[in-house]
């Protein structure tokens, strides 16, 4: 190899590894000083919570859209925050797996897309409750599968397929993830009670029987702040 050639290597070299480390640096979030267990309720990377904001009770699921486990607890999930939205505030986080769930990612960016048009909670709703149109599908039938959930919830198309690809997204789901990996949360779904992990013998009821304990957990969480665990007829806070 001429001298030449030898020098044209090495600085594509250099200009591969400068590139691959200014990735890294965009996509790593510096979460060090951040509480993991308090909501964040302004700004992009605010929280999604259903239920009252300022509830003493919260339930944080780190979860993965095409995750058997999350869809197996959806509905019991979906139940609980609606049987307590005054006294309680259930927030998801984004954790896909995309080691072993290569379509987990593009769900999470549909949902937060979707949650720039005020539509969060409602595609959250859908690409649970639809897995398995999508969970299998090829990149082209995915993507023309969220948008078909698009326009069912009446969104801009133009814009949510643009918000697909805002950097503001992109950074949320990555926030989210970094505020998981600081907990050390692996797993999908993991659930946090007022900054405690629900127990595994909670776990198997809430994804294999009908999630008693789980509504057992919060009702003395909700017993414990002063209040009693009664249904309320709607959230003395907003869904974000």
């Amino acid at each position: 190899m001429s001298k030449k050639t030898w020098i044209i290597f090495i600085t594509a070299c250099v200009l591969l590894i400068a590139g691959v480390a200014i990735f890294n640096k965009g996509a790593r979030v510096d979460v060090s000083n951040v509480d993991a267990d308090k909501l964040l309720t302004t700004g992009t990377r605010a929280d999604h919570i259903y239920g009252n904001k300022d509830a003493k009770v919260v339930l944080i699921e780190y979860g993965d859209y095409q995750c058997p486990g999350c869809g197996a607890a959806f509905s019991k999930l979906q139940t609980l925050s609606k049987t307590y939205p005054s006294q309680m505030a259930f927030v998801f986080r984004n954790l896909p797996l995309t080691s072993i769930h290569p379509n987990a990612l593009a769900a999470a960016t549909a949902a937060e897309a979707a949650s720039k048009q005020g539509k969060f909670w409602e595609m959250h709703d859908l690409l649970y409750g639809n897995r398995d149109d999508w969970i299998n599908a090829t990149v082209d039938q995915r993507d023309s599968i969220f948008e078909g959930f698009a326009r069912n919830l009446g969104l801009n198309i133009t814009q949510f397929k643009n918000d697909q690809q805002d950097s503001s997204v992109s950074d949320k789901i990555n926030y989210d993830r970094a505020l998981a990996t600081k907990q050390n949360y692996t797993s999908t779904p993991t659930l946090v009670l007022n900054g405690k992990i629900v127990d595994d013998d909670t776990m198997t009821d809430t994804l294999q029987g009908n999630g008693d304990k789980l509504k057992a957990l919060i009702e003395d969480a909700i017993k414990q702040s002063g209040a009693t665990p009664a249904p309320a007829v709607q959230s003395s806070g907003g869904n974000q």
